[in-house]
């Protein structure tokens, strides 16, 4: 076999892999629209502070709302300890090799659970940058969480899941003191990949923007 034949077939295998993703999707899809939930897919790198943004968001809304709180990482159930002492009730995916989630993912979830007990679903996607591009879960909304510690380059040098993203969200501004980056350089950027983006700047520590963010995704309420 020659290597063209080799590099056929591997493309055809994402191919393939990409289509049964996105058949899933619709499914999941259809099972948050069937039930009235709002559903969240938020993805960012490690460290860049997902977990903390969605622990202070169950906090503020897990009285008056039942939430599901999906976290997906390589090993551990660390992210989902922390969560659910905020009030949700979480779900932790290991996925080993793999670097994020997909819908088959989801999917399993959603089985085997009593879904009609929750009002907000919230995803944590494993810790990656790049990965998550590949794999539609089939929420309603996707946020990108990265940081400033990142650098003021990360936005730039990662523009498709900005593409493909509804909220962005530029995390840790409280460090702006100590480390030097051009915040406004990193929102421009976003928005100049999508125009189409909400941006928010935010900080857990300080609670800046958060209310924001929450009003942007509906949850404010």
């Amino acid at each position: 076999m020659s290597p063209n034949e080799d590099v056929g077939k591997i493309i055809e295998l994402n191919e393939d892999l990409i289509r049964n993703n996105d058949r899933l999707a619709e499914q999941n899809k259809k099972v948050f629209m069937d039930h009235n939930i709002r559903s969240f897919d938020i993805v960012g790198a490690i460290g860049a502070g997902k977990t903390s943004i969605l622990e202070e968001i169950v906090k503020r809304i897990s009285k008056n709302k039942n939430i599901l709180v999906i976290n997906g990482d390589v090993a551990t159930r660390v992210d989902a300890d922390r969560i659910e002492k905020g009030g949700a009730k979480a779900i932790q995916i290991n996925t080993a090799r793999e670097c994020a989630l997909n819908s088959y993912h989801i999917s399993q979830v959603l089985k085997n659970i009593d879904i009609e007990n929750y009002e907000v679903v919230l995803i944590e996607n494993v810790g990656n940058l790049i990965c998550p591009s590949d794999f539609i879960l089939g929420v309603e909304t996707r946020i990108v969480v990265v940081s400033i510690t990142e650098g003021e380059w990360v936005v730039r040098k990662h523009p498709l899941l900005f593409k493909m993203s509804d909220i962005a969200v530029i995390n840790k501004i409280d460090l702006m003191d100590v480390i030097d980056v051009d915040l406004g350089k990193m929102v421009d950027d976003a928005l100049e990949i999508n125009p189409e983006l909400k941006v928010f700047t935010t900080s857990v520590a300080t609670g800046e923007n958060i209310d924001e963010l929450m009003e942007a995704m509906n949850l404010d309420k």
